[in-house]
């Protein structure tokens, strides 16, 4: 079996052997897989195009016959098979949105055309289609050559309503600080990030950022120019704290709730394929192990994380609403959140959520839920294994 697919580079796990006392675990592993990951074929040996586009795959249930609810999956760690029938193919629900990536071959106010050499695709455009190149623009003011990232419409193929040209995110630890760069850190798994901000962004930057110094975090939105990101835009606020002095999250007392509140945000795809949906969780569970946490050399259970959450594994089945949107869906986790865990900002998408990150989601998970990228988060509800 291969490996489960990566958010961000970060946790990933493999499936264990065949063996009688873990055949139901790998049934329902291969189940939520199947599920979640469905990418657009391509020709054998061929890498991943450009355009390849993000199907969403609809919830299917995960428990054995008789066990109420149908499409509820079996909370994490349960040993109850599945059952002995095949489910029925994956299908994008219609009301999710779907993601499509490459560089743009000719645009005008009515469409847009994107790919390489292997292959172009077109899009129509939207009487309202709306663009984002470091500002809103209009569709017509991007140019060959940009790196876009478009919204298509529910339950269409070749509607387009959102393009972001070049756009990127670093979120992370500041660990360097030049005359006209800043070196951050995201995660120990992770390469380390340069971040310019030009002059005209600096006091919008730093009115929600104003400690650029070394050991404190910092969440920008820009332009992404040869492997550095232009800051443009605050994604956060940023906490008081240095990293190396975040309070101790207070400990559970009592029954946990079936849903928590927070906010979602994404991260940058640099080190993950176009189109990889999942979600990195900031508590995956020290038994199952954490890639960024074992490269920190961070004993289980004891990296610095502003709220503390229920403990998930790899694999398990989160439902991630976004309050602002009216759009759910559920995810497996692929990975930790080592950045996201830090924060104890709030999101103000549509109403001001509870302090904390709940979700660290791939960039086509994000659009799917309904989120705009040059905003950064939407106000989230997790529930854990529906």
């Amino acid at each position: 079996m291969q490996d489960v697919m990566v958010a961000g580079g970060v946790c990933c796990e493999r499936c264990p052997g065949a063996t009688a006392a873990n055949t139901s675990h790998i049934a329902r592993r291969r189940l939520l897989k199947a599920a979640v990951f469905q990418p657009q074929p391509a020709s054998p040996g061929q890498a991943e195009l450009p355009g390849r586009l993000a199907s969403p795959a609809g919830r299917v249930s995960l428990r054995g016959p008789g066990h109420g609810r149908p499409g509820r999956p079996e909370p994490a760690g349960s040993d109850q098979a599945v059952t002995d029938q095949a489910p029925p193919a994956p299908v994008g629900p219609r009301h999710l949105y779907r993601a499509v990536t490459g560089r743009v071959v000719d645009v005008s106010p009515h469409f847009i055309a994107i790919g390489d050499s292997r292959g172009e695709q077109r899009f129509t455009l939207t009487a309202d289609a709306k663009a984002w190149r470091g500002a809103p623009c209009e569709p017509p003011a991007l140019t060959p050559g940009d790196q876009v990232v478009i919204r298509l419409r529910p339950s269409t193929n070749s509607v387009a309503d959102r393009i972001w040209a070049d756009i990127g995110r670093v979120t992370g630890t500041i660990v360097q600080r030049d005359s006209d760069s800043l070196l951050v850190e995201e995660g120990a798994t992770r390469q380390k990030q340069i971040v310019v901000i030009p002059r005209q962004a600096t006091g919008r930057i730093q009115v929600r950022f104003p400690n650029l110094r070394p050991g404190y975090l910092i969440d920008v939105i820009g332009i992404r120019r040869r492997g550095v990101l232009e800051g443009l835009v605050p994604a956060a606020y940023q906490p008081t704290y240095a990293v190396a002095q975040i309070p101790a999250p207070a400990r559970f007392s009592g029954r946990l709730a079936d849903t928590i509140s927070g906010s979602a945000t994404w991260h940058d795809a640099v080190d993950e394929p176009h189109g990889v949906l999942g979600v990195s969780y900031p508590a995956v569970d020290p038994a199952t192990g954490c890639a960024e946490d074992a490269a920190a050399r961070i004993a289980p259970g004891q990296a610095p994380a502003y709220r503390s959450l229920p403990y998930l594994a790899i694999g398990s089945a989160l439902a991630i609403r976004n309050e602002c949107a009216g759009i759910s869906w559920t995810l497996p986790v692929t990975g930790c959140a080592p950045a996201a865990r830090l924060f104890n900002d709030r999101c103000v998408t549509c109403r001001t959520s509870p302090r904390g990150r709940l979700a660290d989601l791939t960039m086509a998970s994000f659009i799917a839920l309904g989120g705009e990228l040059e905003l950064g988060c939407f106000n989230a509800t997790i529930t854990i294994g529906s």
